[in-house]
């Protein structure tokens, strides 16, 4: 499989283009339609995950099964995935009628992993005509698996797994919905209201994207929309080829490694060989040469293995290209069937295909391009899936309430350093890129029986560099009441994020149990853990690793991290050459003194501060 030129001729064939101005009202209008789908789902759904954190996505598919606007959407979502469920809907039914919704969750059909439910609706005319398909796909609370959480890393296969999983099944009929789809649903999911709740909000986003659509189409007309979907294609394939041909040509193989687990004691080494031709407007990413499909839920799907190349090649081209179909052209991802990283068969398991190896594909791709040349790619970004990403279930045993399961997604940093900026804050992971949002602490204690005791940046924990990696989060939380399961998978506690060009590596992440004495406890990477009142969990994520070298960064940006807190004046001396007074000043003279001298050997490790910043 690749991400090749697709077909986006048909329909009729206007005479002369579409003038700039008409293509950039008719975009901004397209991607007002996609917000305004956003804000519906947002506004009205009830799980935290979905209603603050915003892991969800929504975007316009072409007739011809083609990317067409993803505005503000998760790449692990929608880079690949949209596209190919729109093939399958198809491909599953003899025609569409007004009215008809589909909802795809399946690995094996197109999807990203099962807890990311996708509804699509043919977007059909009076006239029975089909214009677009429009989607929502959105990560839920709980999928029906067999233990409660949405990303199950020991599941053996897609039974052990236990994910309720629907290819592409028609949930409205000319707008009305299967309620035996609902009360199948009902008995399988752990919070039914609530889940409920988001399924009705996810729907309420799908026909207010049809309804807006079926607008423009009215007011458009069918010649001006058919030439807007080519001209807008060619447009973003032709920005796409103007950076590719800023890029240095080479081709080189990127190895990172996926922390243990009980299936993979040694990890899992991903391997992604890359090749840039910027004379023929060519970016190759190949994913064959990995292991075959293992006995657990790290595998990726198509979607995220695809998705996963395409989020690393379009962040590290150093400049902003519209994703779409007309983009994707320039990028060939090379995969295989029954890869790891490649497409998978029935019955393997996919649950955590959306963030740990979607996130070292992304990486090593970034990775790699920082190693063509400097002015590219990036450093590697942080890990996932600590325990401030950790999946919470129980009993709320507050009036009124009752069981509960939601994924949090707390303060976690991971930005890695780039050729000229620093690692983003809130970042989160590859696969996200900033789009997800952090939770509010004051609606998940209000929404879960769970207290926030604390959250915090770990200061001198960054990746060092010339632009520097974001610092370590720390972040504790418990059960109010009750007790609490929180299941996770710490990437990164074995693998640090690397720096690249120079920059040092990150910090790792490190979990604790804190018992209800005060003691601290060191839990493992991946783990199932039941919190009784009085004890909480300490997650602390990784850093994102450096680019370029810290003696190269601006000593006035140093000052300020000092200032800030991020890191200490003895850092700033023994790792950025940097002298910072008792004041806060920069010392300039000491500063040049120090950085033409012999070459530093940098402070202790971050790691090994850990413990003692947080006990």
């Amino acid at each position: 499989m690749s991400v090749s030129r697709m077909a986006a001729g048909a329909g009729v064939q206007p005479e002369g283009q579409l003038d700039p101005i008409r293509l950039a009202v008719l975009t901004h209008r397209l991607d007002g339609v996609v917000a305004t789908m956003m804000n519906t789902l947002q506004r009205s759904a009830r799980s935290a995950i979905i209603s603050v954190a915003r892991d969800f996505s929504c975007g316009i598919v072409t007739a011809e099964d083609e990317i067409l606007t993803i505005s503000q959407s998760l790449p692990s979502h929608s880079f690949r995935g949209p596209d190919l469920q729109a093939r399958v809907m198809r491909e599953l039914n003899a025609g569409f009628r007004r009215g008809d919704a589909f909802l795809n969750n399946s690995p094996y059909h197109g999807n990203s992993h099962a807890a990311d439910w996708c509804i699509l609706a043919p977007v059909i005319d009076d006239a029975g005509n089909h214009w677009f398909t429009v989607f929502v796909k959105a990560h839920l609370a709980d999928c029906g698996n067999s233990v409660p959480t949405t990303f199950f890393t020991g599941a053996r296969d897609v039974y052990n797994e236990g994910a309720l999983v629907f290819p592409s099944v028609k949930i409205q009929d000319q707008y009305a919905i299967n309620q035996e789809f609902i009360r199948m649903c009902q008995v399988r999911i752990r919070a039914p209201k609530m889940w409920y709740g988001d399924f009705m909000a996810m729907l309420g986003a799908v026909r207010v994207g049809e309804q807006r659509l079926l607008e423009v189409v009215d007011e458009v007309g069918a010649e001006t929309l058919r030439a807007y979907e080519r001209a807008w294609f060619d447009y973003c394939e032709q920005r796409m080829l103007e950076a590719i041909r800023r890029l240095p040509a080479g081709a080189t193989r990127v190895t990172l490694r996926h922390d243990p687990i009980p299936d993979a004691p040694d990890g899992i080494a991903i391997n992604v060989d890359l090749v840039v031709d910027p004379g023929g407007g060519r970016i190759t990413v190949d994913l064959t040469d990995n292991p075959d499909c293992m006995a657990n839920g790290l595998n990726l799907t198509e979607a995220t293995a695809a998705s996963s190349a395409l989020t690393g090649v379009f962040s590290g081209l150093g400049t902003d290209v519209p994703t779409n179909a007309g983009s994707f052209r320039c990028v060939d991802v090379r995969l295989r069937h029954n890869c790891i990283v490649g497409i998978p068969e029935h019955p393997v398991s996919c649950s955590v295909a959306t963030t740990n190896l979607t996130g070292v594909v992304a990486q090593a791709v970034l990775v790699g391009l920082a190693g063509l040349a400097d002015g590219f790619g990036m450093a590697q970004v942080g890990r996932v899936l600590p325990p401030a990403m950790g999946v919470i279930s129980g009993i709320d045993r507050r009036p009124g309430r009752g069981a509960f399961v939601n994924f949090v997604c707390l303060l976690v940093t991971n930005g890695a350093g780039a050729p000229q900026a620093d690692g983003w804050l809130t970042l989160i992971a590859a696969g996200v890129a900033g789009l997800q949002l952090h939770d509010s602490v004051e609606i998940d204690e209000l929404k879960y029986p769970i207290i926030v005791h604390a959250q915090r940046l770990v200061p001198d924990s960054e990746g060092a560099g010339r632009f520097r990696g974001a610092p370590a989060a720390y972040v504790e939380y418990g059960p109010f009441g009750t007790e609490v399961e929180v299941m996770y998978t710490s990437d990164g506690t074995f693998e640090a994020p690397i720096g690249v060009r120079g920059g040092l590596d990150g910090s790792p992440a490190r979990q604790y149990r804190r018992t209800a004495e005060g003691d601290l406890v060191e839990l493992p990477n991946s783990a199932r853990i039941v919190l009784q009142p009085g004890e909480s969990i300490v997650s602390v994520c990784t850093s994102g690793g450096g680019y370029g070298r810290p003696t190269d960064r601006d000593p006035e940006l140093v000052r300020k991290d000092v200032w800030e807190g991020w890191i200490s004046v003895e850092r700033a001396e023994a790792v950025y050459g940097v002298v910072v007074t008792d004041a806060g000043e920069l010392d300039l003279n000491a500063t040049e003194q120090l950085r033409s001298g012999p070459a530093s050997t940098g402070a202790a490790p971050p790691s090994q501060r850990l413990p003692e910043q947080i006990a």
